[in-house]
């Protein structure tokens, strides 16, 4: 079904039962990356997971699909280790810098806003309340990064009732197809 190497990283609070990222390791038996603290999370003991995970693979066949926290993660993680992966799917960028942003997860802000020197998509809805579709925009423009609107899905997470979310599965066989 997939050419890649699927690693999940949930954001802040880690991806419950009614998630679609917990639906695909299920059902696709795709990798999850496990912090060690989900509810106060601290960037970089996230950055060194998600580090261990990915290079406990082939890294250049990795395809990391990114919810929520995990997408900034993901582009500082980017930033600090420069290792060479196939692509990433970015959902739901939550915006670090946002007045309303929780502040168990400060150490995530600044938003990072580095090219990506990998391919990636962006998946934004347009009544997200943790992202404007203006700063998702913008976070596509600075990351190199293809942006989806994918219409008025809340913050794409378990509120969404999206279940096994083919839509975004189907975006993910896109984007491992291609890249």
């Amino acid at each position: 079904m997939f050419k890649s190497t699927i690693i999940l990283v949930p954001g802040l609070g880690n991806s419950g039962e009614q998630h679609w990222q917990t639906y695909w390791e299920k059902l696709y038996h795709f990798r999850r990356v496990n912090q060690q603290n989900w509810e106060t999370p601290n960037l970089p003991d996230w950055l060194e997971t998600l580090d261990r995970t990915v290079t406990a693979c082939n890294p250049a066949n990795v395809l990391l699909v990114g919810h929520s926290l995990a997408c900034a993660t993901i582009v500082s993680w980017a930033d600090k280790y420069q290792r060479n992966i196939k692509a990433a799917l970015l959902v739901a960028p939550a915006d670090t810098e946002a007045p309303d942003f929780p502040p168990e997860a400060s150490s995530f802000a600044p938003m990072p806003l580095q090219k990506l020197s990998f391919p990636s998509v962006i998946l934004a809805s347009t009544n997200d309340e943790y992202v404007t579709l203006e700063r998702a925009r913008y976070f596509a423009h600075c990351w190199g990064s293809k942006l989806l609107n994918i219409g008025a899905v809340g913050h794409i997470n378990a509120d969404s009732d999206l279940k096994d979310w083919p839509v975004g599965l189907q975006l993910l066989q896109q984007l491992d197809q291609s890249s």
